[in-house]
């Protein structure tokens, strides 16, 4: 069968971005394009040490690529929209938005503890402000604490700590049943540790237990914890395309409480404004998302808040309207403006500013020119 030709697309060397760029290879590919991923660094990569809101300027996963697709190096590249910068260069254009996966956060913990549940003063990870502002606006006595890392490595970095006692425990009490807890084996006290030791000791071995584990959890049982986290918060969509649902215990957050990101669960393919582009559109552009995602990304751009304030804007269409959820916090969840409005679709872009221009004058501004002090 003949093609239509090769598109090269620009994607991050993250599996969840490679994952992410392969949808969108196989949606060209049922258009009988032949399709190149190129993999780019970014600075978001390269700094993995610093918090995304304290690298100096948006986009830091983004600009990258999109420099490759201004020199034509590649056609295309492939980004997680809640990523992108509301600007971009004017040679630009979003070609094509895919269907949007889940869009909210989950809580992820070692043993399926609840939000609600979690013991005082719990220590909880996130690389994101407005996480932490929703986290402390629910529970104040948290203690919420920086993380960085691709998606698996944050989940490693949670299962890290309670995987590791837990093998230490069992080791000692299988070591204490074959009688040689003294030849240089510590024996352990199983009420030190929050596992139950008891349950599983006489069932498995430690060799079966380990054997049972998941790739990813055999990671995390290497790893030096930097913290011992009692949860972690991520993206759902993330944990879905790289198939760790099923691996870690989670609770969907709500997303009118916890408004995700603008984008969040979408991806946006940025390409020149050229017969590419128009067949990245046509192959992969899903009309509900694109509103959706166009309203939420107009009201953060009329905030003027970026990645650097507490904000989340989440819209579902809705009939004729795009129903659009906006919350702007400060940095501690102290105090925030929430508001619902139901958008029209027609004339959605527009409507959004003037829904984000009223937001500012109740003291949105105010917020986000707290957040750039701090």
């Amino acid at each position: 069968m003949r093609t239509r030709g090769t598109i090269r697309l620009a994607t991050r060397g993250s599996d969840l971005a490679r994952r992410q760029a392969a949808t969108v290879a196989e949606a060209l590919e049922d258009r009988r394009y032949e399709v190149e991923l190129v993999e780019v660094s970014t600075a978001g990569d390269r700094v993995r040490d610093e918090l995304i809101q304290n690298l100096g300027k948006t986009g830091a996963f983004v600009r990258s690529l999109d420099e490759q697709v201004l020199s034509g190096d590649v056609d295309a590249a492939v980004h997680s929209m809640k990523d992108m910068p509301t600007e971009s260069p004017d040679d630009l254009v979003v070609a094509g938005i895919p269907e949007r996966g889940p869009p909210g956060d989950v809580l992820v913990t070692p043993d399926g503890t609840s939000l609600e549940d979690l013991p005082e003063g719990a220590t909880v990870g996130t690389s994101s402000l407005r996480r932490k502002a929703q986290l402390l606006s629910t529970r104040p006595d948290l203690a919420v604490v920086g993380l960085r890392g691709n998606v698996d490595t944050r989940v490693e970095k949670l299962l890290a700590t309670s995987l590791q006692e837990e093998h230490e425990v069992r080791s000692a009490v299988e070591a204490e049943k074959r009688g040689d807890a003294g030849d240089g084996v510590e024996t352990l006290d199983a009420e030190d540790v929050d596992v139950d030791a008891e349950e599983y000791a006489y069932e498995r071995s430690v060799e079966e237990w380990f054997e049972d584990l998941s790739e990813i959890e055999r990671r995390a049982m290497e790893r030096a914890p930097e913290h011992a986290f009692d949860a972690i918060v991520l993206a759902e969509a993330g944990l879905e395309r790289l198939g760790l649902s099923h691996h870690v215990r989670t609770e969907r957050l709500p997303v009118r409480e916890f408004v995700p990101a603008a984008g969040q669960g979408a991806l946006a393919v940025t390409s020149r404004d050229d017969d590419v582009g128009e067949a990245i559109h046509d192959a992969i552009d899903h009309a509900r998302t694109r509103v959706e995602t166009t309203a939420e990304r107009s009201v953060l751009a009329g905030l003027n808040g970026g990645c650097i304030a507490p904000i989340g804007v989440y819209g579902v269409v809705q009939g004729a309207h795009v129903s659009v959820t906006a919350a702007v916090y400060d940095e501690r969840g102290e105090t925030s403006i929430v508001e619902t409005r139901d958008l029209p679709v027609e004339s959605h872009a527009t409507a959004a500013r003037e829904f984000a221009a009223d937001l500012r004058e109740r003291g949105a501004d105010d917020l986000v020119a707290k957040a750039r002090e701090d």
